[in-house]
């Protein structure tokens, strides 16, 4: 199992976005998260390397091809193509003739046999605390599984397929035209090589039926919106014994109550009264690891201000630490006095001399100034 990002998401565009749009956003995010505006912080030196990734990719039309089709398997060893981080990139002429190859006519010495089969894509929502603290979840997917009757075969069981005699195997045929050798697949066999006499009366020769499965997905702490879990293998059943696709789970985070969520970082808003900014003071916010942190006020805060608690927000995902717990302070002006409160402020109103708010003060001067005085 592994968790990816999907590339849209992370270069925060549609599927159907063009050239110009996944550039414009690209040059944005790369902006924002480049290490030399973010010195030592190791989480926007891991996001500028994710969008460099995604848009490295996107921006090749061949690599964008293949990725809308196969997703980050068609750049990982084993997957579509057979190449990935690190291996060599001769393999990408497979997955072009994948993609391309239904127009093109094919290349000669294609792949003989039935095909992989089709990954599937389930999407799950979880809550921010499923998010924070990691789970296992249980699935219910409907898939074209291995039929249990031929194990896969097609073939009627105590029956084998055979090999087939129009292309003796090989899964193509040629034709001349001309001076060029046309090369495409069997008609009798589809490409598979062998054709079925006898087939299987639980899967009429398919080698799968469809089954209802229960699976288990292992979500790791620190997942976010977009965030991809593979289930190797738990896809659709290629046919005739071919091999699985794999089974993607797209994670969805549900809207918070109380925080809203960039990476690792947690923003909450927090009303105060106002004498708590004029005084100072600290105010509790539970978190979703279910701790209460207390988050210390200082005297003469004002509305918009952020106070930061390190190390209180979402942890790394497949790493150590988490992120930070940002409140901001929204300063609340009481809208019900009683008559002794009225007749406090009326006091401190009349000991005011300008200088406890200068801010306001500095205003009203340049407005002075503006107007001549």
């Amino acid at each position: 199992m592994s968790t990816e990002v999907d590339y849209y998401e992370l270069l925060e565009v549609e599927r159907t976005a063009d050239d110009a749009t996944i550039k414009a956003s690209y040059r944005k995010l790369a902006m924002k998260f480049h290490p030399d505006r973010n010195a030592g912080c190791k989480d926007n030196e891991a996001k500028f390397k994710a969008v460099s990734e995604a848009y490295d990719c996107l921006k090749d039309p061949q690599k964008r091809a293949a990725y809308d089709r196969f997703g980050h398997a068609a750049f990982q060893q084993g997957g579509p193509g057979g190449f990935g981080g690190g291996q060599d990139f001769g393999g990408f002429s497979d997955i072009f003739e994948s993609v391309f190859g239904e127009f093109m006519g094919g290349r000669g010495g294609g792949q003989r046999g039935p095909q992989r089969g089709a990954d599937l894509r389930y999407d799950m929502e979880i809550t921010l605390e499923d998010a924070f603290h990691g789970k296992a979840e249980e699935i219910t997917v409907d898939v074209a599984g291995m039929c249990d009757a031929c194990h896969g075969s097609g073939a009627k069981p105590g029956t084998s397929a055979k090999t087939c005699g129009t292309c003796a195997g090989h899964g193509k045929v040629r034709a001349q035209q001309g001076f060029f050798v046309v090369e495409r697949t069997c008609p009798s066999c589809h490409g598979a090589g062998e054709v079925i006499a006898d087939p299987c009366k639980s899967c009429r020769g398919e080698g799968r039926v469809e089954k209802t499965k229960t699976l288990t997905v292992n979500i790791p702490a620190g997942v976010d919106e977009g965030t991809r879990v593979r289930l190797t293998g738990e896809g659709e059943a290629g046919p005739r014994g071919a091999p699985a696709g794999d089974l993607y789970i797209f994670l969805h985070v549900k809207r918070h109550a109380i925080f809203q969520r960039e990476g690792t970082t947690l923003f909450a808003n927090a009303p105060i009264s106002f004498t708590t900014a004029a005084l100072g003071g600290a105010i509790t916010i539970p978190g979703p690891d279910g701790e209460r942190h207390e988050i210390k006020i200082p005297a003469g805060v004002q509305s918009g201000r952020e106070v930061r608690q390190r190390g209180a927000g979402m942890p790394v995902l497949q790493g150590k630490g988490r992120g930070d717990l940002v409140v901001r302070i929204a300063v609340e002006t009481p809208t019900k006095l009683t008559a002794k409160q009225r007749e406090l402020l009326e006091e401190f109103r009349c000991t005011e001399t300008g200088d406890e708010c200068p801010q306001s003060q500095g205003f009203f001067q340049k407005v002075k100034k503006a107007v001549g005085g």
